[in-house]
């Protein structure tokens, strides 16, 4: 509402904000999952966890080993899967399903799956019930971080059902009746496994079997205990009576059955299934209450903790707890079981943009246990991960890792060996010998830097050196490097800060004046021709020029001096909006999902769908020229978020695609690695108060807020003005009062000093 004043505002509780419902209630896990391999809304699927979970539980609609397990226009649905998937992109692994039938036995996935309907399904982060209508059957699931407990409401009947599907890949399923018990293990996998790696399993039920029988790998229905193959499974039969309920409490462990039966013990025990709910539903309102919403708008709201539940998910935890409560893990690098912490299921080619800085200022404990898994995946493996699911994986381009390290680093996060992981950052960065192999010898070239030789001696990957999306490579190594030197420096390692921070200025070398955009280089100096400023892939990684050449996020202002000044540099970014979305995709050979995704929009050449160019909209901050981002960032939290089915511009991404939205909903979003500062664009909400992690309290206020009143008129910091277009870590953390003043037209006074920039590398007049 525009022009409120401000007690108005005030009497606006999170309480009466939500309806005294709680805020995890508001989130939807079905964001995000209308989507397909050709258009991107999320590729998400309905997650039912805690927050960082070791395992998730999906509904499956999707054939076996098909990464669009779920997807919301699907009208049939086969099982309820442990799973441990980050993406479809990258598939799922240690993936096993229950499900529940009457009448005569179905076994295969598309014999017994049924019709359902959304009107008869209920999603939420904690729980998930279905109405399986062809079998007159309620399923339940609700959650614990390595366990969950089923609860599945039948009809009268004389042949009810459970299976447990092993799926293919690898299975073992043993029958145990006297104990009511079914164990086993699975191995299925998309690589990034020893040849041990196996999820083992136990399935305990409240009810007695009348019946029992497994498969083999031939779909061979027989009365057997045990089977082991490549696919099998087991089916445990019943009477019931109408609406009689039965329960399944199961648990898993990547260590050992034993380990499956500890887990199950400790985090289940005897508790009642409405229990486990209970449970997982506090696990994730403790997290949704460090972050109270208040403002009228319902959908922005959902939106919000939608979101939020998204960024919570991942990395997932991969450890356990032995019998002395010590963790333990599982090693996918190396095949033993180790002492201490080890998270997976992350991509930071993604992540490392804004969801690991939330981790930094909102949970540096839970950032300081990621970092010692960190470390101990470069004992075991001898690299740091660059995708990890849940070993080495060959996906995607950079250094990112360490740019996550430092950040967490020279941001406070500490109780973890920053030593050994400068060593594994400075490996990476220094040579491409040993890397690892995949099972047919194939060096992994996502591990370390691929064309780090010829990156070190010239400055840039040459576009000659057979090496694809090679200036993506210079422009991420470029920004990685300035990460190493904010680490250096801190460690007091000076000479190597001064190597590495002239190893940030490497961009330099990709920027053709001529054309004003990034381009691919020569090893002999001269341009990559043709030179088509839309084609995609090729010198770039799923973007092209207009996306990468803002890929300079530790020296904006080096980017603008090489662009002409702010007046020029301004009128580029301005253009990639005005620009219409044409593009060259003949690198592909067909158009991507990012492209179509770019395209549809309307927004010309802006690609938000995809992460190389998310921070774009905020370097109007350092041109003098912040109503500009405070303008195109509420257009985009407005146009392009929903808390629906086709909620997201493109792939979620472990959570990167919510982050931006949550940073960027609370009025600002970290551009720059290592430094501790967050570009400010416009807040969405008229108020929002923060648990910050020492226990102090942040309360960010913004008058006259509302859908027109986009644009910042003046900002107060615990009651100084503040004409700065950043704020800093360390104030944030020591709370107090944020009160940004709305209105419909822009300040265009407020934050055009040069001095009030954030930082860059280049920048003499920062403070």
């Amino acid at each position: 509402m525009i022009g409120t004043p401000v007690m108005a505002q005030e009497t606006v509780t999170p309480a009466a904000a939500s309806g005294d419902e709680a805020l995890v209630d508001l989130a939807n896990p079905l964001m995000g999952t209308d989507s397909d391999h050709s258009m991107s809304y999320g590729n998400t699927y309905p997650a039912v966890a805690v927050p960082w979970g070791m395992n998730f539980w999906t509904s499956v609609t999707g054939k076996m080993g098909n990464g669009w397990g779920y997807t919301y226009d699907a009208q049939k649905l086969n099982g309820i899967k442990q799973t441990h998937q980050p993406s479809p992109w990258m598939g799922d692994y240690a993936a096993f399903a229950l499900f529940a039938e009457t009448g005569p036995l179905k076994i295969k996935e598309d014999e017994r799956a049924t019709f359902y309907s959304h009107k008869a399904e209920e999603a939420r982060p904690y729980s998930y019930k279905v109405y399986l209508a062809d079998y007159d059957v309620t399923a339940e699931v609700a959650p614990t971080n390595r366990a969950a407990q089923f609860r599945f409401t039948f009809p009268k009947s004389d042949d009810a059902h459970i299976i447990l599907d092993g799926y293919a890949g690898g299975s073992m399923v043993k029958i145990d009746a006297a104990n009511r018990r079914i164990t086993g293990y699975v191995s299925n996998n998309r690589g990034g496994v020893p040849d041990n790696f196996r999820n083992y399993f136990v399935a305990e039920f409240d009810h007695a079997f009348a019946v029992t029988r497994t498969w083999d790998e031939n779909w061979q229905l027989a009365a057997r205990a045990a089977q082991e193959g490549d696919h099998v499974g087991a089916v445990v039969s019943f009477k019931t009576r109408d609406g009689e309920q039965i329960g399944v409490r199961v648990a898993s462990s990547f260590i050992s059955a034993e380990q499956a039966a500890r887990n199950l013990d400790r985090e289940i025990g005897k508790d009642s299934f409405e229990a486990t709910r209970a449970k997982a539903k506090a696990a994730w309102e403790k997290e949704f209450q460090r972050i109270l919403v208040s403002d009228p708008s319902l959908d922005n709201r959902r939106t919000f903790y939608s979101a939020l539940y998204r960024m919570l998910l991942f990395p997932r935890e991969f450890h356990e707890y032995d019998a002395a409560n010590k963790p333990v893990h599982y090693s996918p690098y190396d095949g033993r079981v180790h002492p201490g912490f080890l998270y997976t299921d992350n991509g930071f080619w993604d992540t490392w943009r804004a969801v690991f800085p939330f981790f930094a200022l909102m949970y540096p404990e839970r950032d300081s246990e990621i970092m010692q898994g960190l470390v101990n995946t470069y004992k075991e493996g001898g690299w740091l991960p660059e995708w990890a699911s849940p070993g080495y994986r060959d996906v995607m381009i950079g250094a990112n890792s360490a740019s996550i390290i430092s950040d967490a680093y020279l941001n406070g996060v500490r109780g973890f060996d920053v030593e050994t992981l400068y060593q594994a950052m400075v490996k990476s960065a220094t040579t491409a010998q040993g890397r690892p192999t995949d099972k047919k010898g194939a060096v992994l070239t996502a591990v370390g830097r691929e064309g780090v030789d010829d990156y070190n001696r010239l400055g840039y990957v040459p576009y000659d050196a057979g090496i694809n999306e090679n200036a993506a490579r210079t422009l991420e190594y470029s920004t990685a490097d300035f990460a190493i030197s904010r680490l250096a420096a801190a460690l007091g390692k000076t000479e190597d800060a001064k190597l590495y921070a002239s190893r940030g200025q490497n961009y330099r070398k990709l920027y053709d004046a001529k054309s004003g955009w990034m381009r691919g280089r020569n090893r002999d100096g001269s341009w990559s021709t043709p030179f088509n400023p839309y084609k995609w892939g090729d010198a770039f990684t799923e973007g092209n020029a207009f996306h990468y050449s803002w890929s300079v996020m530790q020296d904006v202002q080096g980017l603008i001096d090489l662009m002409g000044g702010d007046k020029a540099f301004v009128g580029r970014l301005d253009s990639v909006f005005t620009t219409p979305p044409v593009f060259d995709d003949s690198y592909y050979g067909s158009t991507i999902h990012e492209i179509r995704e770019m395209q549809v929009v309307g927004m010309g050449q802006y690609a938000h769908g995809n992460q190389p160019i998310q921070h774009m909209i905020y370097l109007y901050d350092w041109a003098g020229a912040p109503w500009k981002a405070q303008y195109h960032v509420r257009d985009v939290l407005k146009r392009l978020y929903a808390a629906t089915p086709d909620g997201y511009p493109g792939d979620e991404d472990n959570g990167q695609t919510s982050a931006w939205y949550v940073f960027s909903a609370l009025g600002f979003y970290p551009v720059t690695p290592a430094v501790g500062e967050y570009a400010i664009g416009s807040p969405l909400f008229r108020s929002v108060r923060l648990a910050m992690p020492n226990g102090k309290t942040l309360t960010i206020e913004a008058e006259n807020n509302g859908p027109d009143n986009v644009y910042i008129q003046s900002v107060a910091f615990n009651g100084q003005p503040h004409a700065r277009t950043w704020l800093s870590r360390e104030a944030l953390q020591q709370g107090g009062t944020l009160r940004f003043v709305m209105g419909p037209k822009p300040n265009t006074a407020w934050g055009s000093r040069k001095a009030d920039a954030p930082f860059s590398m280049t920048s003499a007049e920062h403070k």
